[in-house]
């Protein structure tokens, strides 16, 4: 198609595109085009992403190298998504060194530990150390700044930001789009500054928002919340299904410990609620959210934690200092830092009194300061009230690191969000598919003790199932999985033809969610996601065609794997 043909179409009466379909348009390679058209600035690319997070950014990194432009657009001033914007120090299986990650993760990885090496005054021990764990955080084997994860990505894409071959749109919403039928022709983008309207035209889309925001906006057909037992026939599923029921949602934050001195908060205004706020849930809750004392996710009985600020180990008790801390100041040479720094995502700041999947900009903002609320109670609380090991109470010199997440309350820019609306999708994965005790059931075969193998595997992931608590009262539902393949059907929305999905989006279930939403594997869905992009341009096929075609399919792995992609996990 003729790109000036495609402008003028696109401005005519209505706006609405009178042309064929966009999907028959090859891939120029070229640069980004602006042009300004009837007033209208549009851009003009071979993809479109909204979301910077890691599937977004996996997506356009992918597209890029195989040589399509890409525009990718970010709410926030950072990309990164969870690792960055949210706070989240990677969740990750026990593998990840050597394999179940996708070759451009492990070189992301190997960028952050290059980055503190290069960077940072390391101890000549911990600058040796293979593989480096800047903040030795229990919950990873790579724990590490925020900011950190934005700084490398940003190295990764710099040479196409040069080129012109990608346009990065920070702090930029999508509000419209123009789709008819089972396309979608131009997304609609607004600078969150200048309030600025850019028009932004492709001949695919990705939706790798956090809350699947595209799917409503294009007609996109999708679900949310919890399925019955009787549509997913899953063990661990509800008998009644509740569209509205979601996990919670956390506002994180950064702390550290200077002994002696005073850094308590002002106390919060919702500091009384909080405080004596005991969740209210079908399987009770330990007592009180801000307590030290919370509910085990895998028995749901009252189980201690510990919380020392200088990382003393407190025997059984997992001490929280540690789980996400991102600087051990012991890997750093003395004087580099008066004391650890730790990421604060933990139980007793999961939020859910509301819910953030379709609310309005008014009930978002709402529930989202609230969040803020919580998070800044239990800092209060933490500084206050909490119990020490030699009889006292509260600890003031925990210290609001409010540089580490570059806000000025401190708080995480984009709330962590652990579920999305979800696409219908041409294939949806349960929980008997990775479950550990429904495949069993299903498969009659626990000694093998293996996911079920999916001919169309695009990739591969690992995590248990874990739901936190829920907007519908649901306590902890956490239980095992097996490793797993991610399906190109679960991709493939069921009748639009050139939007995929590259967050928490796919087709997988309200259980199957638990286990397809950590770092990794969100890398492994956008960077496949790219790819199928690529090849299906090339092939002048929709998506859905590659997976319907075996020969194509099977030449679509083969490329894949080429490209670092691991699509099986070893025997």
């Amino acid at each position: 198609m003729n790109r000036r043909n495609f402008i003028e179409n696109l401005t005519l009466g209505s706006g609405v595109m009178a042309t064929a379909s966009l999907i028959t348009s090859p891939a120029t390679g070229q640069p980004v085009q602006k042009e300004v058209v009837n007033g209208k600035v549009i851009l003009t690319s071979d993809l479109v992403i909204a979301g910077g997070g890691l599937g977004g950014c996996a997506s356009a990194m992918a597209a890029l190298r195989n040589g399509l432009s890409v525009i990718l657009t970010e709410e926030t001033d950072w990309i990164g998504g969870q690792l960055s914007q949210q706070g989240v120090p990677p969740d990750e299986h026990i593998w990840i060194e050597t394999h179940g990650a996708t070759q451009l993760y492990r070189d992301f990885r190997n960028n952050v530990r290059d980055y503190y090496k290069r960077n940072y005054p390391l101890t000549d021990e911990a600058k040796a150390r293979k593989n480096l764990n800047p903040g030795d955080g229990s919950v990873s084997k790579l724990c590490y700044e925020p900011r950190v994860a934005v700084a490398v990505l940003n190295d990764m894409f710099a040479p196409y930001l040069s080129n012109g071959k990608l346009k990065l749109l920070l702090e930029h919403k999508i509000v419209g789009a123009d789709a008819s039928g089972n396309q979608v022709k131009t997304l609609e983008a607004i600078s969150l500054i200048s309030k600025q309207k850019l028009i932004l035209s492709a001949p695919y889309f990705v939706d790798a928002t956090e809350l699947g925001d595209l799917l409503p906006l294009t007609g996109t057909e999708f679900v949310t919340g919890a399925e019955s037992k009787s549509e997913t026939g899953e063990l661990h599923a509800p008998e009644k299904a509740d569209p509205e029921n979601n996990q919670a949602f956390t506002v994180c934050f950064a702390i550290d410990f200077v002994p002696g001195e005073n850094h308590v908060i002002e106390k919060p205004k919702e500091y009384d609620f909080w405080k004596n706020f005991v969740p209210k849930m079908s399987k009770p809750w330990s007592g009180k959210l801000l307590d030290l004392a919370y509910s085990n996710p895998k028995t749901l009985e009252p189980k201690l934690l510990g919380f020392h600020p200088e990382g003393i180990s407190m025997g059984e008790k997992l001490n929280l200092w540690s789980y996400r801390r991102i600087i051990n100041k012991e890997n750093f040479k003395k004087g580099s830092y008066t004391g650890d720094i730790t990421i604060v995502n933990w139980p007793q700041n999961d939020y859910f009194l509301g819910n953030l999947v379709g609310a309005s900009e008014k009930d978002f903002n709402k529930h989202f300061e609230r969040g803020k609320q919580l998070s800044l109670s239990l800092l209060y609380w933490l500084q206050t009230e909490a119990p020490r090991p030699d009889g006292g109470k509260g600890w003031p010199g925990v210290r609001l690191r409010k540089d580490i997440m570059g806000t000025e309350d401190g708080l995480a820019k984009y709330p962590y969000v652990r579920e999305s609306r979800r696409i219908k999708a041409v294939f949806t994965v349960k929980e008997e598919h990775v479950g550990a005790d429904n495949r069993s059931l299903v498969t009659g075969k626990k000694a093998e003790n293996k996911a079920a193998e999916f001919y169309d595997s695009v990739g591969v992931g690992y995590y248990h199932i874990d739901l936190h608590p829920s907007t519908a009262g649901d306590n902890y539902i956490d239980f095992g999985s097996l490793p797993f393949q991610i399906p190109l059907g679960a991709l493939l929305p069921k009748s639009m033809e050139n939007l995929l999905p590259a967050n928490k989006n796919i087709g997988t279930t309200h259980i199957t969610n638990g286990c397809y939403r950590l770092h990794p594997v969100e890398w492994s869905i956008g960077e496949s996601v790219g790819l199928l992009i690529k090849y299906a341009l090339d092939k002048n096929v929709i998506p859905r065609v590659v997976r319907e075609k075996r020969d194509l399919l099977t030449d679509f792995q083969i490329f894949i794997r080429k490209q670092g992609i691991e699509t099986k996990w070893p025997e």
